[in-house]
């Protein structure tokens, strides 16, 4: 079954770019959620993570803070 997968990030984070690139690259769709127009999102993602940095990876409603990709891969059963 098909996880739910967030990605809280910026058009200039570098991590944000190579984070995307590894779920597209594993065919994982995801939602790309730009905070840096979307303040009501921002918000959310530092509620959520208690972070204000990006990339935040919410899959199924866990959160992986920056680009950890055994994390990530791990959570997403890869």
């Amino acid at each position: 079954m098909a996880k739910s997968v967030k990605v809280y990030s910026t058009p200039t984070c570098p991590f944000c770019i190579r984070t995307k690139q590894f779920l597209k690259e594993s065919n994982i769709a995801f939602e790309d959620i730009d905070v840096s127009v979307d303040h009501d999102k921002a918000q959310e993602m530092i509620a959520r993570s208690g972070q204000m940095g990006v990339p935040v990876i919410d899959i199924d409603g866990q959160v992986i803070v920056g680009f950890d990709k055994e994390q990530i891969k791990e959570k997403l059963g890869l």
